[in-house]
């Protein structure tokens, strides 16, 4: 074993290169080699801005060390190509950078950034044994000390109790179209005789989930979930998927397969259920929607990010359709900023976008028989209550109209079958920061 001059060990593998380990990497530019198993990789979005970060990785080395990787996306083209999860790789020339301090994957403190001139190549015949994956198991008492303050995502293991509001006992039939629309699943799930915590999996780990657990026979019982974010919900803890989340079942891993044999041996745990906590979903009235969001608006910050992902159901009656506020605007599709009058169409205002293409966001005010609100309908959200997307009534208005000075409020026409103040309608409105 060497030293670097700045006390870091170096390793003379038997092809005589030098090889550092990934517990030993520090800040600042390297032109050591490093090797490592690509255990998963995953696009960072800009939620806000719509832009890609960069691509994130999960690497670990023969020693077990695992340690956050980096590519920024102007050389995604030039590494993409050669990545392949579970693959073991060696990469030449990199930087050691600072690890973000929120939503992190793993402990380290540095990220392996690749820089100009990296090399990543595909090991083939590695001498050194990789693990295939490494956990960071939180219990439930670990989650609620953690809730809401988007510090490291940890993983959670268990047994499902109920998804989707089916109970698992009952053999769930999971609608593939439906949890397309709305973008999620929602899981109860007991990690060993702890409390039961809801879990919603989104996009694509919504997708996964849905594809692993149609896939087994049997219906399937044990979940693992990768880097899940805490949050609380209506004064209850939640956990939701990020990005960077992966689905495992019954065999897939050895930890669940450790806590399916576990289950086995505790099949009283596996039939529990705590009513207070398993419920289907509830419908709410607008007044106590009203009411949760009073409760919270004295901590403004706090309050949008607890939102970020709050589902309500509330049976409503159409009473107008709104036009006359800000809320109201013509979209672009791509990124959903507004758009403006051009020579021949409408432009989008985002330089970093440039579509031509338009939806509409309109409002419908809505009544109970207690309160009365508005609700926001995004996008093309308003098929089901006008019958027609919103792009569709846009569209049909601006040729209605020619190109003159239109002013950029298309009217929303109502359906034949809905009247003022007579269509009750049911939906879920996701609040969002």
């Amino acid at each position: 074993m060497a030293m670097k001059p700045h006390g870091k060990s170096i390793v003379s593998s038997d092809y005589d290169e030098k090889v550092l380990f990934l517990k030993d990497l520090s800040l600042g530019p390297h032109e050591a080699q490093l090797r490592f198993r690509l255990i998963h990789f995953w696009e960072a979005w800009n939620p806000l801005k719509k832009t890609l970060i960069g691509m994130e990785m999960l690497l670990i080395d023969e020693q077990g060390t695992v340690i956050q990787g980096f590519i920024s996306p102007g050389r995604n083209e030039t590494y993409l190509p050669k990545m392949k999860r579970g693959s073991v790789y060696k990469l030449d020339n990199f930087y050691g950078s600072r690890n973000k301090s929120v939503f992190r994957v793993a402990d380290h403190t540095v990220t392996v950034s690749f820089s100009w001139n990296s090399e990543l190549t595909v090991l083939l015949d590695c001498p050194s044994q990789f693990d295939d994956d490494r956990f960071r198991f939180h219990s439930y008492e670990e989650f609620q000390a953690n809730c809401d303050l988007k510090g490291d995502l940890y993983d959670v293991v268990g047994h499902m109790k109920l998804v989707n509001g089916q109970s698992i006992h009952e053999a769930p039939v999971l609608d593939e179209v439906e949890i397309a629309k709305a973008r999620r699943v929602q899981i109860h799930v007991q990690s060993h005789d702890g409390p039961v915590m809801k879990l919603y999996l989104w996009d694509q780990a919504a997708r996964e989930f849905c594809k692993k657990f149609k896939s087994y026979e049997g219906t399937p019982f044990v979940l693992l979930v990768t880097t899940v974010n805490t949050k609380t919900l209506g004064g209850t803890l939640a956990l939701t998927s990020m990005s960077s989340s992966r689905v495992f079942m019954d065999y897939d891993v050895q930890p669940t397969i450790d806590y399916f044999s576990w289950l086995g041996s505790n099949p009283d745990i596996a039939e529990q259920v705590n009513a207070e906590v398993v419920t289907k979903r509830e419908t709410m009235t607008i007044g106590e929607i009203f009411s949760y969001i009073e409760q919270e608006s004295a901590k403004k910050f706090i309050f949008l990010c607890k939102l970020a992902d709050a589902f309500f159901e509330c049976t409503a009656t159409i009473d107008d359709v709104v036009h006359g506020s800000s809320w109201y605007y013509i979209a672009c599709s791509g990124c959903h900023s507004k758009v403006s009058n051009g020579p021949t169409s409408l432009l989008c205002t985002n330089k970093k976008c440039g579509k031509v293409n338009v939806s509409g966001v309109p409002q419908i005010s809505v009544y109970d028989n207690s309160d009365q609100a508005v609700f926001v309908l995004l996008g093309d959200a308003g098929r089901e209550l006008t019958g027609k997307p919103a792009s569709e009534l846009v569209r049909s208005y601006f040729e209605a109209n020619g190109n003159e000075r239109v002013n950029l409020e298309a009217p929303i026409q109502r359906s034949s079958n809905q009247h003022h103040r007579s269509r009750s309608i049911s939906f879920v409105s996701k609040l969002r920061a």
